[in-house]
C-alpha cells in the first residue's frame, strides 16, 4: 500500500516528525556512559505517553522478527545495526548507540534513527562512518522530488556509501509511512536513477542509509530480532521521515 496524502494530512503528520526528532534529541542528551538500555526504553515510553502518542514497536510483529517487540525504541549497539531489543545492557565509553523510533501521533507515523558514540572517547573511524551516513541520508533526501522515481533516491544513497568504502546490504532499507509504519514503497540503499515508483506530492518516505564495517552481510542475535554485522564490524544507522511537496522534500523529523 502506497498513501497519497492530502496537504491538510500533511499538516497534521507533522507533529509526529516533530516529536521523534525532538525525542532523539532529548535522549542522546541524556545518553551517558553507564545508561542503561533499559533506561532508555523507560525514558522513551514516558515521553510517549506525556506526548500523547502511540508506539509503533511495543505490539510489532513482523515475519522476520520474534514478537511482539514488547519495548518502544530499537536501541542497536556497536556490531548491532538494526531493530536493536533494549535489554539490561550498561553502556561503556566510546560505545557506538543507534536510537531507532517510530511512533503514532493524530493518526500519521514518523520514523528516524540517529547513531553517536558514548562519551568523550569516540573512534575516529566510528565517527567517519556515521558521518556517511548522515551525507547518503542528505544525498537522498535531496533528490526526492515530484516526478522523480525511487531509484534516484537509492542511487543518490547507495554513491555516497560506496564511495566511502561500505558495501551495501539490499535486505532492508526505507519505506514509505503514513497511517501505518512499514508500506510501499521499499527503498533500497542502492539502486539505479530513473527506475521504480514515480515521486508523487503527499509522499511520506523514510530514508535509512546503515552501513557494516568490513561486511554486508547480516546475522540475527538468539533474542529473535537485533541484527548484527556478521563480522562483529561495528555500524552505523541514520533515518528522517520526509513528505514530498510541489516545492520538494520537507524533513519532518529534524530535532
Amino acid at each position: 500500500m502506497i498513501e497519497i496524502l492530502t496537504p491538510t494530512q500533511v499538516e497534521q503528520a507533522r507533529p509526529s516528525g516533530r516529536f521523534v526528532g525532538g525525542t532523539l534529541h532529548e535522549l542522546r542528551n541524556r545518553v551517558r556512559p553507564g545508561t542503561n538500555l533499559l533506561e532508555i526504553d523507560e525514558w522513551t515510553r514516558q515521553l510517549i505517553a506525556a506526548g500523547g502518542a502511540e508506539s509503533c514497536y511495543v505490539d510489532y510483529a513482523p515475519s522476520f522478527g520474534r514478537g511482539p517487540f514488547g519495548k518502544v525504541i530499537c536501541t542497536s549497539v556497536n556490531d548491532a545495526v538494526l531493530h536493536g531489543l533494549p535489554h539490561d545492557y550498561e553502556l561503556a565509553e566510546g560505545d557506538l548507540l543507534t536510537l531507532d523510533l517510530a511512533v503514532s501521533l493524530n493518526g500519521w507515523v514518523a520514523d528516524a534513527a540517529i547513531s553517536f558514540i558514548v562519551g568523550d572517547a569516540g573512534d575516529w573511524a566510528d565517527q567517519q562512518m556515521i558521518d556517511a551516513t548522515e551525507v547518503a541520508l542528505t544525498a537522498g533526501i535531496a533528490v526526492a522530488r515530484p516526478g522523480g522515481h525511487i531509484g534516484d533516491i537509492s542511487a543518490a544513497v547507495g554513491t555516497v556509501l560506496t564511495a566511502a568504502g561500505f558495501a551495501v546490504n539490499g535486505e532492508f532499507g526505507g519505506h514509505g509511512v503514513g497511517s501505518t509504519m512499514h508500506q510501499d514503497p521499499h527503498i533500497a540503499n542502492s539502486g539505479t536513477p530513473g527506475k521504480g515508483y514515480r515521486l508523487r506530492p503527499g509522499m511520506l518516505l523514510a530514508i535509512e542509509p546503515w552501513v557494516m564495517r568490513g561486511t554486508n552481510r547480516l546475522v540475527k542475535d538468539a533474542d529473535g530480532w537485533t541484527l548484527r554485522s556478521a563480522n562483529g564490524g561495528r555500524t552505523a544507522h541514520s533515518e528522517h521521515t520526509i513528505a514530498i511537496t510541489d516545492a520538494g522534500p520537507e524533513i519532518l523529523t529534524l530535532a
